[in-house]
């Protein structure tokens, strides 16, 4: 499963064993903003602010939001999609789920 932007940052944050407190004075924003991060209610950060968690963090943004192209782990083609899906409605995305469970069955029927 991949992590969130907010389990991204609250597990960089552990690593490097600092207080919200000391993450907001090194990006300057507030610790209730850090917090409000690293718990998903603060959705959409800024570039700038995400740029600056990166560079505290000895990172990148796309690393950050776990779209690094470099990354064993990840398709890029697949992290592409996945960004592309958050702009469809629900109903469409619902279709397209039946679809992939559609071809995983013909997959899986074919053997």
């Amino acid at each position: 499963m991949t992590a969130t932007l907010a389990q991204r940052l609250k597990e960089l944050r552990l690593r490097k064993k600092e207080s919200l407190q000391e993450v907001a004075d090194a990006i300057n924003a507030s610790k209730a903003h850090v917090w409000e991060l690293e718990t998903g209610k603060s959705k959409n950060p800024s570039i700038e602010l995400l740029t600056k968690l990166a560079n505290h963090f000895q990172s990148s943004v796309a690393q950050i939001l776990g779209e690094d192209p470099n990354s064993s782990k990840e398709d890029p083609d697949l992290v592409a999609m996945f960004r592309d899906l958050k702009s469809l409605t629900k109903r469409d995305r619902e279709i397209l789920r039946s679809t992939i469970v559609s071809m995983k069955k013909i997959k899986d029927d074919d053997g």
